[in-house]
């Protein structure tokens, strides 16, 4: 007896799949379809040493500091208080922008695009055959679009 293991996007495809299962002369009882659970956790503000997205919350507000310090600066020669509380100012400025603008990505856009995508939770597909049937029911499973597939041979002695 051979184990294959198939992973599908729930779709239609998986439907068709287990249709033309049946209908080759696979029963029920030798088909197990098991859903896994999508995350639900919006994505974290703030890395930690364990976890890592590969953005970081404060680089756009650096940028920003850095190019509204320099014109603070540049403009402050003219002003009364001077270039260096001018700088400061345009940095805290720049900084705070930045932080507001990268606030108002990972919020908004990013949570819309997310939605946008349509990202399916997966099913994972087992489908229990005799070693005869096995290559015929992977060309199935390949045929209706599954992400991958894997076999296992039960041996007589774990029976």
């Amino acid at each position: 007896m051979i184990q294959i293991f198939a992973t599908f996007e729930h779709s239609i495809k998986l439907e068709m799949a287990l249709s033309t299962l049946e209908l080759e002369g696979i029963s029920k009882t030798n088909i197990l379809a098991v859903p896994l659970t999508s995350q639900k956790r919006a994505p974290r503000l703030f890395d930690s040493i364990h976890y890592s997205d590969g953005v970081s919350l404060i680089s756009t507000g650096a940028a920003l500091a850095t190019a509204f310090s320099v014109v603070g600066t540049s403009i402050g020669f003219a002003l009364a208080w001077g270039p260096v509380y001018w700088g400061l100012i345009g940095a805290t400025c720049g900084f705070i922008l930045g932080f507001l603008i990268y606030l108002l990505a990972v919020k908004i856009l990013f949570k819309r695009r997310r939605r946008l995508r349509g990202k399916n939770p997966q099913v994972i597909l087992i489908v229990a055959c005799e070693a005869a049937k096995a290559d015929q029911v992977e060309h199935i499973l390949w045929h209706c679009l599954t992400l991958g597939t894997a076999r296992l041979e039960s041996s007589p002695e774990t029976r």
